[in-house]
Formats: C-alpha cells, sequence, structure tokens
C-alpha cells in the first residue's frame, strides 16, 4: 500500500500550494518558500529510492495522474482571482510545470490511450505547450542528445538562452513534424485535424477563462504563470540531457541521459527523476522504471538541480566535471569523437583526442 500512497504525495504537494495561493499575502510566500525548502531539503536528507515494486492494479496510479487536470484548474482558479504577486506567479507556474507539465509527459507518452492524450494536452495547455505531446514524443526521443535534438542543452550554453532557443525550435520541430503526419495522411497543415493548431486554440480558451473570471488582470496574470511554467520546463530540458552526446547512429541508451533517484522527488513527481530508464524505453510505464545506478547522475534531486542551473558560474563548476566525466566513462570512441568536438565549441577544457583513446 506505501508504494500507492506514496505517490499521492504530489497531490498533497499542490493541494499545500492551492491552500497558500488562496491564503494570499504572506501565506503566498511562505508556501513558495516552503515548497523549495521541502523539496531541496527532501532530498538532501531523504537519501535516495532504489525500489523496483510490482504494482497491481496499475489502474490507480494512472486515476492518480487524471486527477492532475481538476486540481492544477483549481490552483490556476484561485490564482488568477486572488491577489496578485511576484511570489503568486512564482508558485502558480511551478505548480503549472510540477503539476500540469510532470503529468502530462506522462499520459501524452501513451499514445494508445486517448482519455490520457486529452487530459495530457489540457494540462500542457496550461503553459501554452501542448506542442509537446508532438515534438517530445516523436522528436526529442529520436534526436535527444544529438545537434537535432532542441531540447538538448550543448556544452557551455547559458540556461536563459536555452529557454528561448529550445522554445523556438521546439515548436518548429513539431510543426514539421505534423506537417510530415498530415501530408502522409493527405490532409491540408492548415486543417483542423493539425494537432499544434488544435493545442494552441487550447491554450487561448484558457486564457479567455482567465479574461472571464479575472478581466483584463487575470487574464495578464494568468499569462505570466503559464510562462513561468513554460520556462521551468526548459530549465528541466536543460538540466536532463546538458552536454550529453550521441552517436546518431547509436540507439539511445540510459547513458544518454541525467539520472537521479533521490527520494522525495521521485515520489513527488511520478518517477521523472528516473530519466535514463525512461528515455531508453519511453513506453514504459512510469511506477515501472528502474533506477539505474549506475548512469549518469545529476547534482542532486530536481528541485536542487534547477536551482543550480538558474546560476549559470555555479551550474558550469559543477557541471563541467560531471561532463568530462561523461566522456571518460560512458561515451562510445566515435562519442568521443564529438565530445572533442563539442569541447572545442564550448571552450570547455578537455582531454585532447589522444588523451581519449587511452582512456
Amino acid at each position: 500500500m506505501l508504494h500507492y500512497l506514496k505517490f499521492f504525495l504530489f497531490h498533497a504537494i499542490g493541494l499545500a500550494s492551492l491552500a497558500a495561493l488562496y491564503a494570499g499575502g504572506t501565506a503566498t510566500t511562505i508556501g513558495l518558500l516552503a515548497v523549495l525548502g521541502i523539496y531541496i531539503l527532501g532530498d538532501a536528507i531523504g537519501g535516495d529510492d532504489l525500489s523496483t515494486p510490482k504494482y497491481r492494479h496499475p489502474r490507480i496510479l494512472t486515476f492518480q495522474l487524471w486527477l492532475a487536470l481538476p486540481l492544477l484548474a483549481t490552483i490556476v482558479y484561485v490564482a488568477v482571482t486572488s491577489t496578485h504577486s511576484v511570489a503568486g506567479v512564482m508558485l502558480t507556474g511551478l505548480m503549472i510545470g510540477m503539476v500540469g507539465t510532470i503529468t502530462a509527459h506522462e499520459l501524452t507518452h501513451r499514445t494508445w490511450d486517448p482519455v490520457s492524450m486529452l487530459i495530457g494536452r489540457w494540462l500542457l495547455a496550461f503553459s501554452f505547450d501542448t506542442i509537446f505531446s508532438v515534438e517530445h514524443v516523436y522528436g526529442h526521443h529520436r534526436y535527444v542528445s544529438t545537434l537535432d535534438d532542441p531540447a538538448t542543452a550543448p556544452r557551455g550554453r547559458n540556461v536563459y538562452f536555452h529557454i528561448v532557443a529550445s522554445t523556438i525550435k521546439g515548436n518548429i520541430s513539431a510543426w514539421e513534424i505534423e506537417k510530415k503526419r498530415l501530408k502522409r495522411e493527405r490532409r491540408s497543415a492548415l486543417s483542423p485535424h493539425n494537432a499544434v493548431l488544435r493545442g494552441h486554440a487550447m491554450s487561448v480558451l484558457l486564457v479567455a477563462a482567465a479574461w472571464a473570471v479575472g478581466g483584463w488582470a487575470g487574464a495578464g496574470y494568468f499569462v505570466l504563470c503559464a510562462l513561468t511554467g513554460k520556462a521551468l520546463l526548459e530549465v528541466v530540458n536543460y538540466m536532463e540531457h546538458y552536454g550529453i552526446v550521441r552517436d546518431p547512429a547509436t540507439p539511445v541508451q540510459p547513458r544518454h541521459s541525467w539520472n537521479t533517484n533521490r527520494r522525495f522527488s521521485s515520489w513527488t513527481m511520478f518517477n521523472l527523476t528516473r530519466h535514463s530508464h525512461h528515455h531508453a524505453q519511453g513506453e514504459v510505464p512510469y511506477q515501472d522504471l528502474k533506477p539505474f545506478t549506475d548512469a549518469p547522475m545529476m547534482i542532486s534531486g530536481y528541485l536542487t538541480t534547477i536551482a543550480v542551473a538558474l546560476v549559470p558560474p555555479l551550474w558550469h563548476r559543477l557541471m563541467t566535471p560531471k561532463v568530462l566525466a561523461w566522456d571518460r566513462t560512458h561515451a562510445t570512441p566515435a562519442e568521443r569523437q564529438l565530445a572533442a568536438q563539442a569541447n572545442a565549441r564550448s571552450g570547455m577544457k578537455a582531454f585532447n583526442t589522444g588523451d581519449m583513446h587511452g582512456i
């Protein structure tokens, strides 16, 4: 039973944030700091979760995912209709990223399940990012850790530049993927069959709903919260694959993603932390992902690593040794050549090609 209940910590964090937003004022700031502190301290002292239980009732775990939509809708409604503040934008944006995008990430991989896909896309609409259900599933998972992947940050890139670059290139990639799909079906890209256009329309409807309940101030406030949630996704993309290279002729393997097994992040993020297994086998449900302790590891849990990524000098100081260690211990000979080229482009101090051959 514990293994089912632990994932409800996700909803507890959402409900606590909802209460802080409803109380408003100083309570919202306290709620934001509490969420950040709980994650950072929880991952620091909670250790790793390496358990791989067998679940006999997976429908319960799917229902937990579906509950994210009414939870997020309530959080955003309260945020839009309450006193607006900077702390409110940050906390609501954080919830859009966590309650919305994390859950949608799992649901939109279930392309065989129309209910999960519909709920997942509505969750993504809260961050103006329904294209994620197209680009991430059919683009990112195919091209991860190569130069063709918009979400993979090359060595030396600044996280703030990545937020903008990945957003623009991701939208272009999603449009091209969807256009090719429609062409195969002999349909026009400019039609209701285009998932990219339908997805943007979903986000427009949410902005209209925010206007209906909160006026222009409410609509503008929601846009700020949505963009914060979208930026958070791109920070996560940044840290999940930063600096890793892959020979395009090589299948995606666990070593091509940064992983973490921190207990608190794992339990409250539906095992998003087990990212290495997810990229090796994207169709595996979150509860069945394995910890892969030999995969390259992040700095710590997700919120801690996000906080570090937002301070570029600190990020590069901590990550450069990890990236160079990846070259030594995880890269194939062909990938070491790619790594040497990436280091030359970024100015990263690294082993030369001759040294790499001797590793």
